[in-house]
């Protein structure tokens, strides 16, 4: 997964992006019980790719 530059971007786009992440994030864990995921860094880096953008968000609110 390319890292995302989450600077510069609008309310709308990262509320948008952070919506998507969290999407991934639960199909990981869903995916996980069912040892249907072979990726398992990918919730680490979900995780990550949601603190950056929850990071931009928090930023705008100042």
């Amino acid at each position: 997964m390319k890292k995302t530059i989450y600077k510069g971007q609008s309310t709308q786009e990262l509320s948008k992006a952070l919506y998507e992440q969290r999407e991934v994030l639960r199909n990981f864990r869903f995916g996980a019980s069912g040892s249907k995921t072979r990726n398992v860094k990918e919730g680490h880096t979900a995780k990550k790719e949601i603190a950056r953008i929850m990071t931009e968000l928090n930023a705008h609110k100042q």
